[in-house]
């Protein structure tokens, strides 16, 4: 085993720092993208929400929206390209500003202007337990839903569903939030979309509203997905990650030791958002 002197460590940091800088000029100067930590905080819009929370929807949402692109048609590389996902890209095309991100995580002092998307937690553990299954399947590994939920395993950032809400809720930066829950975009798109046209100052016929949301309802991304995959190469093929697209999916999906030890930390939290427990 090779013993690294002590003395390295402080000496190569400020010089991969100053090789990242370098290359990121360089892309920049050639590609004419920027690195995706560099934003307009006081104009840019995050589209936060935990993990399954309905966050790549409304990448596709916005896209029509926007944009002007037909989500239904347009491939899962324009979206990304449109709605850069802040986990899953490096670098990032400014088409407009303001700019729109996706991002799951905790309350951050540069975002400025967030779009929050709420979902039922119970249904969120249940299509994040779905989604580790398909991503282990590949390496043939099997995912402990029971103790998922109890340890925070295998989640993001093994941050829990009810910390990542109450956390952005309680707006401890003082940004403009309009929250959007999941199952009121189901029953009612085109209203929530109204909504959110008012939060941003955006002008949008309601004909323009019925649009959009046919383009993006979970039958037309189902069959996008069926024709273009999906822009990420770790996803399995055989595997739908518009899955079910419903709520109320932990009824028959979520066992009762799951569901009991799931309420038992995030019942309160449920309940203050107007989930029924």
């Amino acid at each position: 085993m090779v013993t690294i002197p002590t003395w390295i460590d402080p000496v190569v940091k400020p010089l991969k720092s100053v090789v990242s800088q370098k290359i990121d000029q360089r892309i920049r100067d050639y590609t004419e993208t920027v690195p995706i930590s560099e934003f307009v905080p006081e104009e840019d819009v995050f589209v936060v929400g935990y993990p399954k929370s309905g966050n790549s929807w409304f990448q596709n949402l916005i896209t029509g929206l926007v944009y002007g692109v037909n989500p239904a048609q347009a491939p899962d590389t324009i979206v990304q390209d449109l709605v850069p996902d802040i986990h899953y890209k490096r670098y990032y095309r400014r088409y407009s500003t303001p700019m729109f991100f996706k991002s799951h995580f905790p309350p951050n002092p540069n975002y400025r202007k967030v779009v929050y998307l709420l979902r039922d937690g119970r249904d969120v553990m249940v299509s994040y337990y779905r989604f580790l299954e398909a991503m282990r399947s590949r390496s043939n590994q099997t995912v402990d839903f029971l103790n998922m939920v109890k340890t925070g395993e295998g989640l993001f950032l093994n941050y829990k569903w009810h910390l990542h809400v109450e956390k952005w809720l309680e707006n401890p930066y003082n940004s403009e939030i309009i929250t959007i829950r999941y199952e009121d975009m189901l029953e009612r798109p085109v209203d929530e979309l109204e909504r959110l046209c008012q939060f941003l100052d955006f002008e949008a016929s309601r004909d323009v509203l019925e649009d959009v949301t046919a383009a993006a309802s979970f039958q037309s991304l189902r069959k996008k997905e069926e024709q273009f995959g999906l822009n990420n190469p770790g996803w399995p093929k055989d595997k739908f990650f518009n899955r079910r697209g419903k709520a109320g999916s932990y009824k028959d999906e979520m066992p009762p030791e799951v569901l009991e030890a799931f309420v038992e930390e995030a019942g309160d939290t449920l309940k203050k958002f107007g989930y029924e427990v």
